[in-house]
């Protein structure tokens, strides 16, 4: 590959050595792709193989959602929670994404979607998500969930963070409401997804503590829409409260220096670009956007870029996209493992 590689737009000639990218020249390589490279696009809140929320996991269905994930230049995925563990070739299949997993989510008794994840006492649930973690290097735990359930304890928060960083393992905690991500912020959380209501003064901690935050913008901007007829009327003004004021938020977390994640929890997979164009609507600028949707976020999930030694990973795009978000549904090339995938 040739061209200008983000985020630095410095101009670079790369060889797939096998799986690994090299400045040194590879004997019989053929150039696939001029243009502006980005080192693939990461996709960290994703739950596929499951076509709605209590399904079992369907391993042709898990396939089919991370092939259209490859399609639009989703090379690497975190899914912080699934329906099941997954398969073996799950984050190994040569064609599909690299993965991180948390395998099913852990939840309070009587809290998160019926049939899904882990029920587990206040005093099984440090272990529980330890023993996960020391499995997959994620563990998911529900801090809180609909209006008037009472979230998850700090202290039980605190021994999760504990005994999870003891394996060498990492936290995803979701919260959305303010309560249940003041606990995640207090404990030292590794993640806070969604983070709705989250307090705005406690972003500048985050940062401080190296917490990142996956907002979901898009799907929360639909939250209202999908609650307006519900009788409860309090579940209402949660959503609508929630989602008017989450664009900001993110947009006030990215000027804290918190680290922002782009992910999309939702259905059809494949449409980070989306995740991307919201916060940049919510202003987020176009750079850091573009790199909760790649660097930023291989980076933090422990990959490097488009540097020698690297993972052979990228998307290729005919001008900088930084520039027309609406580029980024159109790739002109996507590697994966070294190989041209599209």
């Amino acid at each position: 590959m040739r061209g200008r590689a983000l985020p630095d737009g410095d101009w670079v000639d790369l060889y797939a050595d096998g799986d690994r990218w090299t400045t040194d020249p590879v004997g019989g390589a053929d150039l696939v792709a001029e243009g502006w490279l980005l080192p693939g696009l990461v996709d960290a809140h994703t739950h596929p193989g499951a076509a709605a929320p209590g399904n079992p996991l369907d391993e042709e269905l898990l396939r089919d959602d991370l092939g259209l994930h490859a399609a639009h230049g989703v090379t690497l995925v975190r899914a912080p929670g699934l329906a099941a563990e997954p398969p073996s070739w799950f984050g190994t299949d040569p064609e599909l994404p690299r993965a991180f997993h948390a395998g099913p989510w852990i939840a309070q008794p009587g809290q998160f979607f019926p049939d899904w994840g882990r029920r587990a006492s206040h005093d099984d649930l440090p272990g529980i998500a330890a023993a996960q973690a020391a499995r997959t290097g994620w563990a998911k735990v529900i801090a809180d969930w609909l209006p008037g359930d009472d979230p998850l304890p700090v202290e039980v928060l605190r021994a999760v963070v504990t005994e999870v960083h003891a394996v060498g393992g990492r936290v995803a905690v979701h919260s959305q409401h303010a309560q249940g991500g003041a606990a995640a912020v207090a404990a030292g959380v590794d993640s806070i997804e969604h983070g709705m209501h989250l307090d705005p003064t406690l972003l500048h901690r985050m940062a401080e503590q190296g917490v990142a935050l996956t907002p979901t913008l898009a799907v929360i901007a639909g939250i209202p829409r999908r609650l307006r007829d519900d009788a409860d009327a309090r579940r209402r003004s949660w959503a609508v409260g929630g989602a008017a004021a989450h664009g900001p938020l993110a947009a006030a977390a990215a000027e804290a220096g918190v680290t922002l994640l782009a992910g999309t929890d939702s259905r059809p997979h494949g449409r980070v670009a989306d995740e991307v164009r919201a916060l940049v609507a919510a202003g987020v600028r176009p750079h850091l956007a573009l790199g909760a949707a790649s660097w930023t976020a291989r980076a933090y999930l422990g990959l490097p870029g488009l540097v020698p030694g690297a993972p052979a990973d990228a998307v290729v795009y005919p001008d900088d996209p930084r520039g027309d978000l609406g580029l980024l549904d159109r790739p002109s090339r996507v590697v994966l493992r070294g190989r041209l995938v599209r």
